[in-house]
C-alpha cells in the first residue's frame, strides 16, 4: 500500500531520516534509547502499557513503566519485555500511620533518572493528588538534568496548574487533544477560538518555545515561531488510547535525537543514506523532526489499523502496525526527497 503524501511532507520525512540510527554491531544495549513512562494508576493500566510498548516496538533498547503497585501487577502480565517499577502511590492506598509523601516517593524514581534518556509523563496517571505531586517533582528534576520530556493526558494538568514547570524548556513536547488543548489555553489566557495553527503557535510561544502537537484532523505542530501540520493520512475511528502510541513513539525519537547529537554514528555508517550531507541539525530543527516523525508514524498506524479493523478498531490494534508504518515512511521508497533520494 502506497501512502498519499504531499511534497512538503515527503521532504520533512526525508530530513527526519537523519536522526534515525542505523543498526550497527558497534552499538551496545541502551545506546539507542532508554525511555520510562510515568503513569499507571489502579484504574488505568492500558495507557502506560501502550506508550511503553510503542517506544519499544519503534526501536528503543529499554522501555520502563513507573506506576502504582496495583497497576504494576496487571501491567506485568501484558508483556515480559517491559520493566515495570511500582514506585508511585495513590493517596487512598497510604496506611493510616504512613510517613510517605510525594518527596519521599519521588526519590526512588529520581534515582533512576541517570539510567534514562527520556521520560513520558501522563499515560494513565489519573488525578490523585499524591500521584500528581510525585510526577511534578520528577519532571522538575528531569528538566534540571536536560532530559527529553513528553507530557500527555493527566500529566497536562501539571502544566495547567504550574506552567513554570515546563516554560522555556525546549526539550519537551506536549501532546494535548482538543479538550486538553482548550484547558491549557484557558489556563494561560490564550485565545483558542482562532485557527488551529494560530492557537497552537500562541500557546507554544506563551510556554516559551515548548513544542506542542495539537492532535486533530491534521496534527498541528508548533514551538511558537515555526508551525507545521502533519497531514499524513490517519484512520477514521476515534477509539481512546491512540495517543499513547504517539507518546511512546515520541519518547523513542527523542532518545534517538540525543544519540544523534552525541555523534554515535556518522554518514559513512549508513549504507545508501542519500540524506547525509555532513551538516548537523540544530536543536529547533531536531525537535520539529521528532514531533513530525512521531505524529506521522502514529497516524500511519491508525490508518493501517482502520483499514484492517474498521469500526472495531481499538488502541491495541495500532501497536502491531508500528514497524510497518516505520518502514513505509522511512524505508520503502514511498516518495522522492529533494535530491531524488527515495523515502
Amino acid at each position: 500500500m502506497a501512502l498519499s503524501l504531499t511534497p512538503k511532507t515527503k521532504e520533512i520525512l526525508f530530513q527526519a531520516r537523519k536522526i534515525i540510527p542505523p543498526l550497527l554491531e558497534k552499538f551496545h544495549k541502551g545506546q539507542m534509547g532508554r525511555v520510562a513512562v510515568i503513569g499507571g494508576c489502579e484504574d488505568y493500566t492500558g495507557a502506560p502499557f501502550f506508550s511503553a510498548n510503542a517506544s519499544a516496538l519503534l526501536g528503543a533498547d529499554l522501555s520502563h513503566i513507573i506506576c502504582e503497585p496495583n497497576a504494576a501487577g496487571v501491567i506485568k502480565t501484558y508483556s515480559p519485555n517491559l520493566m515495570v517499577h511500582p514506585y508511585m502511590l495513590q493517596s487512598n492506598h497510604l496506611p493510616p500511620d504512613s510517613k510517605e509523601n510525594a518527596e519521599s516517593l519521588s526519590k526512588r524514581i529520581i534515582g533512576m533518572l541517570d539510567r534514562l534518556h527520556v521520560i513520558v509523563v501522563g499515560p494513565g496517571l489519573g488525578r490523585d493528588e499524591l500521584m500528581l505531586k510525585t510526577a511534578r517533582i520528577v519532571v522538575k528534576e528531569a528538566r534540571e538534568r536536560g532530559m527529553g520530556i513528553v507530557i500527555d493526558a493527566d500529566g497536562l494538568l501539571l502544566i495547567s496548574s504550574t506552567p513554570s514547570l515546563i516554560r522555556n524548556y525546549k526539550n519537551a513536547i506536549l501532546t494535548p487533544n482538543v479538550v486538553e488543548f482548550s484547558r491549557l489555553c484557558k489556563a494561560l489566557n490564550v485565545d483558542s477560538s482562532t485557527s488551529p495553527a494560530t492557537a497552537c503557535a500562541r500557546l507554544a510561544k506563551e510556554l516559551g518555545g515548548v513544542t506542542i502537537i495539537q492532535k486533530g484532523k491534521q496534527d498541528t505542530i508548533s514551538n511558537g515561531t515555526d508551525t507545521i501540520a502533519c497531514d499524513v493520512p490517519g484512520g477514521l475511528k476515534r477509539s481512546g488510547g491512540q495517543g499513547d502510541t504517539l507518546t511512546g513513539c515520541l519518547g523513542t525519537f527523542l532518545a534517538w535525537k540525543k544519540a544523534y547529537k552525541e555523534g554515535l554514528w556518522d554518514d559513512d555508517d549508513i549504507v545508501g543514506n542519500e540524506s547525509g550531507d555532513g551538516k548537523k541539525l540544530g536543536e529547533e530543527e531536531l525537535m520539529r523532526l521528532v514531533a513530525f516523525a512521531g505524529s506521522a508514524v502514529t497516524r500511519t498506524c491508525s490508518n493501517l489499523a482502520f483499514k484492517e479493523r474498521g469500526r472495531a478498531m481499538q488502541a491495541s490494534d495500532l501497536q502491531g502496525h508500528i514497524q510497518r508504518a516505520f518502514q513505509m515512511l522511512f524505508e520503502d521508497g514511498q516518495g522522492e526527497g529533494e535530491k531524488g533520494a527515495r523515502l
